[in-house]
Order: C-alpha cells, then structure tokens, then sequence
C-alpha cells in the first residue's frame, strides 16, 4: 500500500515541477479560456507581448560597446562576396522599429506620441536605444487596446501596399518587429551571444 502512495506523492510532485517549469519558461499572462472568443484589442496584445518580451531581452543583452556591431566582409570566409554598404548596426535595428512601432500604432489607433518619434533614429547609447524601444511597445500596448469588435476591420488609409485594417496593420506591426528581431538574433550570434529566447 505505501508504494501506491509514495507513486501518487512522486506523480503530484512531477506535475507540481512541470507546472513550474512552464511558468517559468512563459512569463506571459495567460489569456482566455481554450474555446472562448476573445476580443480583437486581446488577441493582438498577446502577439505584441510576446515579441516585446523577446526584442527586449535581445536588446538587453547586447553589450553596449557592441550597439554600433554592424555584418561586414570581415566575418565572413574570403571567397564569399558579400557586401553591406547599408546594413543597420545594432543600435540602428532597434531605434528603426521604435519608430515603426509609433508610426503603425499611432496609424491604427489615433494616439499621438509624446516622444520626438524621428528624433530616435539618432540615439547610439544602449541606455537610451533600450528606453526607446521599451517606450514604443507601451505606447503600442495603449493602440492596440483601442482595437475593438467595431472598428477592427474599419478599412484605414494603409501605408504598406495593399489594403489595410485597424486590426491588420496592428498585426503588421507586430510582424514588422518579428522581422527584424530575427535579424537581431543573428547579431548576437555573431558576436557569440545567445539570445534570452533560445535560452529559456
């Protein structure tokens, strides 16, 4: 009989432990029930969480005699020819979307910023590039709650091609930071960083 309460005892504890675990490993709130309907403002802030938490673990974790790290001939083996007269540096990844993240949110939403959004594309000191980008995905966080059944899918004046949505354009802001967030993360990895997301 003890052995089928020491089993039960070790059962509860390893669903305790993974239940931790995931915690851990998702420090995202959670959202509505599986099955339930959330609202437009509530699906798209859980995307734009995600990739903020993400970016700004990114941007965190550069060094910051490394945010004018930009890809050039160098790293790479001598017969690859490749060429990069434009590539952002690291600084210039991060400041380029804080603006698009006010330029799209104050697009969709009607909010005007209280920051010198132009003004971003100068900042080079990590402390303030990270200040900036943190800044940005607030004032997206307050856009995006603007998002309601209504005026979701209100056809807006797109500033991308084709047509666009309150609720799409949120979304391409949110794709906007993914992609260049995945060109951030190669930028850790060459300069032999991992990034918090993949550590987790």
């Amino acid at each position: 009989m003890n052995h089928w309460k020491t089993a039960a005892a070790c059962c509860v504890l390893g669903l305790t432990t993974l239940a931790a675990s995931a915690q851990m490993k998702n420090p995202l709130p959670a959202g509505p029930p599986v099955g339930s309907t959330a609202t437009p403002a509530e699906a798209l802030d859980s995307q734009l969480s995600l990739i903020e938490l993400e970016m700004m673990g990114a941007v965190k974790t550069m060094p910051a005699e490394k945010f004018d790290f930009a890809p050039s001939q160098a790293i790479f083996v001598p017969t690859q020819k490749t060429e990069f007269p434009k590539v952002r540096t690291f600084a210039e990844q991060a400041t380029h979307v804080a603006e698009a993240n006010y330029f799209f949110a104050m697009t969709f939403s009607g909010l005007k910023p209280d920051v010198d959004v132009q003004g971003l594309e100068k900042l080079t000191k990590k402390e303030d590039v990270v200040a900036a980008l943190a800044g940005s995905f607030a004032f997206a966080h307050k856009a995006v709650a603007t998002l309601t059944p209504q005026n979701a899918f209100v056809v807006i004046k797109s500033p991308e091609p084709g047509f666009a949505t309150n609720a799409t354009l949120a979304a391409f802001l949110v794709a906007h930071a993914n992609d260049h967030y995945g060109q951030m993360v190669e930028y850790l990895r060459m300069n032999g960083l991992v990034p918090p997301a993949s550590a987790r």
